[in-house]
């Protein structure tokens, strides 16, 4: 299965797919360069992934799913009205609710990225595969 930029609906599914996988992957730090060599496919290709410009194989795109630690589903747009950051943050106590909103903003990318961990953790699971890698990433920025 691939998917490409090209063939999407009005709201653009391609469009969804590559910014979410952009914005993830910013999100965790990672540089394409560390994303391509954790996942052996070439920086060249993410950046030109990333910016809507090349189709996606599933093959691929599970890679980078289990790399970034969120479920295959999440980038396909299949929840598209699913906010699962906002269970997390109605369960905060009490003295927390006087967070500043970017804190807050924080704190909810935070939580749906370990509840999509766990959901990917769970698909592994699902299809009997061995735990996903977990090694440090090169941060942006830091030396090499």
């Amino acid at each position: 299965m691939t998917i490409h930029p090209n063939t999407e609906r009005p709201g653009g599914d391609s469009a969804v797919l590559s910014e979410r996988l952009r914005r993830i992957r910013e999100y965790l730090n990672y540089t394409q360069q560390w994303v391509s060599h954790q996942t052996g496919i070439s920086r060249v290709a993410i950046s030109e992934i990333e910016r809507g410009a090349r189709k996606v194989d599933s093959i691929e795109l599970k890679k980078l799913a289990r790399l970034y630690r969120y479920p295959v589903g999440y980038f396909l747009d299949e929840d598209v009205d699913a906010i699962p950051a906002a269970h997390a943050v109605a369960g905060l106590p009490r003295r927390l609710n006087n967070l500043r909103q970017e804190d807050l903003t924080q704190v909810m990318k935070f939580a749906q990225f370990l509840e999509q961990s766990y959901q990917s953790d769970a698909e592994a699971e699902a299809a009997g595969e061995d735990e996903p890698r977990r090694s440090v990433p090169q941060r942006r920025g830091s030396a090499s």
